[in-house]
């Protein structure tokens, strides 16, 4: 079987609304092993403290295949660290924009110094974003999928692929997880 690593953004208490708590139950359901950290300080992270959770909880299982779904501020995580997580594949899902990133206090941290150019990601990876997402309203092709040349998939009217746009299950994103072939798209 595999393990999944489900990693949530900001302000993120893992709701039972959303589609990552749903996508959690649905993989244990299936026999897969799942770690839903509740990431510290949800409300005002603190990077370090973010980059070492990643650490503990990314660590390789001794059997079977290693997944990452990450979202939000997470994903600003995990391109900080990839290239020290071995994982099989990688799915990043509505990364918030570098300069709406840099403008809210709590999370600024997260993007400064950034540097694309230098994140080595060892996994396949792949980029789902929505369009009209308020946290990256210039999309997240421009500012991650291009540089780091991802696999994309845009989700027409997705927003930031949340409850808040009717993201709860999210039958796709399940799909993927057991079959990597599967390209992920809006649930309406």
């Amino acid at each position: 079987m595999t393990t999944f690593l489900i990693l949530h953004g900001y302000e993120n208490h893992r709701p039972e609304g959303h589609w990552q708590h749903w996508l959690a139950g649905k993989l244990r359901a299936r026999g897969h092993t799942v770690r839903y950290p509740q990431l510290p300080e949800p409300d005002a992270p603190v990077l370090d403290d973010w980059l070492d959770a990643l650490e503990e909880h990314g660590q390789r299982p001794d059997e079977g295949g290693f997944v990452v779904l990450a979202h939000s501020l997470s994903v600003l995580l995990w391109l900080r660290a990839a290239g020290r997580i071995d994982a099989d594949r990688v799915l990043l899902v509505a990364p918030p924009s570098p300069p709406v990133t840099v403008g809210i206090p709590d999370i600024a941290a997260f993007a400064e110094g950034l540097d694309l150019a230098a994140v080595r990601l060892k996994a396949p990876t792949r980029l789902v974003y929505g369009d009209g997402d308020p946290y990256c309203p210039e999309g997240a092709d421009v500012h991650y999928g291009t540089p780091l040349g991802l696999d994309l998939d845009l989700v027409p009217g997705g927003g930031h692929l949340n409850p808040d746009f009717g993201y709860g299950a999210w039958d796709s994103v399940l799909e993927w997880c057991e079959n990597p072939e599967t390209r992920v798209r809006g649930n309406r």
